[in-house]
């Protein structure tokens, strides 16, 4: 009898510790992975979304594999690579180059991964998503900013001769920058038409980077005697960067220059009176949508609904063929009259950092 309830004791105890095991195997070890593939952290924007979307995931129970490429086209395809070797069912992008990521990612996606490509396109019809902002209507603001501050409807030009405009588009690589440039001409093009405006310079600036944007502003200031009415600038780092270049020929605050996603900085130099216009694309509300729509394609659950665009419409490409579902969401001109409602009573940026360095007397009070 002792014999048997030992017998039983241990039968009991072994069940336990399969029992235990398979908890702990159905635990952390069989998280389903989802990876995050970012072009660079340089921009300012794109670490903070890499915090709040690992957050969002991993509250979702997912395990995150995360991967930053340093502007390395070459190195973002092998990330990309390594994590579905890694069995990731799903990958959020944030593509280097819009054209050379495809190598990438039509494998991922031919593995059965789900692939969203985050704000920035990927020109391929195999990606399960493109969610972004309304890119057209980012352009059309920023070139509705410049032209509004030179009062363009009541253009003098047998007193001033035409506006001189200075485009500075952002990196050819990216499709955003196309569709900004797009929206941009819809705006300034008509003037241009119209004999009221003329293009003096018009050049691209590789990898968004600041320090680019700098240079290529010298330049062209040398090369047209710092002649400008206003400048059409992509976004705030761009923006930033030119905007050295004309401080130091005493034009900063002067000549109107547009910008892009209301950074800390740009806002800081908005409130400053140098960078006329900014706009507000609030990554609150793209993050957490990138982040449910990963979950629904996994599980296939979910309510989110997509619009299916072709590539050529989101291109400008006729080459290209294949539809991609898309999710866009609005934007919003910031300027110096609505940015502390904007941008801070909002919690977009905080208080200090867009009053930075702005007397007591100048700012308004605390939201």
């Amino acid at each position: 009898m002792k014999r048997s309830i030992l017998g039983l004791v241990i039968v009991l105890a072994l069940l336990g510790m399969i029992i235990g095991l398979a908890a702990c195997s159905s635990g952390g070890g069989d998280k389903i992975k989802v990876g995050l593939s970012f072009s660079d952290f340089a921009t300012e924007r794109w670490k903070n979304e890499e915090i709040l979307m690992r957050g969002l995931l991993e509250d979702k129970g997912y395990e995150v594999l995360s991967q930053e490429a340093n502007h390395d086209v070459k190195l973002q395809n092998d990330q990309i690579d390594n994590m579905v070797a890694q069995g990731v069912k799903a990958l959020i992008v944030i593509a280097e180059d819009g054209d050379a990521i495809v190598t990438s990612v039509d494998k991922a996606a031919d593995a059965g991964v789900f692939v969203i490509a985050y704000d920035r396109l990927i020109k391929t019809d195999k990606i399960a998503a493109y969610l972004s902002f309304n890119n057209v209507e980012v352009g059309r603001q920023q070139a509705l900013g410049v032209m509004g501050a030179l009062d363009m409807d009541n253009w003098d030009v047998a007193a001033n001769g035409p506006a001189r405009i200075v485009k500075l588009g952002g990196s050819p690589t990216d499709n955003n920058a196309i569709l900004f440039r797009q929206g941009q001409d819809m705006i300034v093009d008509p003037y241009v038409a119209a004999g009221k405006a003329e293009i003096v310079a018009d050049q691209w600036v590789d990898n968004w980077d600041a320090a680019n944007a700098l240079k290529l502003m010298e330049n062209i200031l040398t090369q047209i005697g710092n002649d400008v009415d206003g400048v059409v600038a992509s976004n705030d780092g761009t923006a930033l960067g030119a905007l050295t270049a004309m401080k130091a020929q005493g034009l900063a605050g002067v000549v109107p220059i547009s910008g892009q996603d209301a950074t800390a900085d740009g806002c800081n130099s908005i409130v400053k009176g140098e960078l006329t216009v900014s706009i507000l694309k609030d990554i609150r509300n793209l993050g957490p949508l990138a982040v449910d729509l990963a979950d629904q394609l996994i599980t296939g659950k979910g309510d989110l609904k997509l619009t299916s665009y072709t590539l050529s419409e989101l291109t400008l490409d006729d080459t290209l063929q294949g539809n991609v579902d898309c999710l866009f969401l609005d934007v919003f001109q910031v300027n110096k009259d609505n940015v502390f409602d904007l941008v801070v009573k909002s919690g977009f940026q905080s208080y200090d950092d867009v009053y930075r360095d702005v007397p007591e007397a100048d700012r308004p009070a605390r939201p």
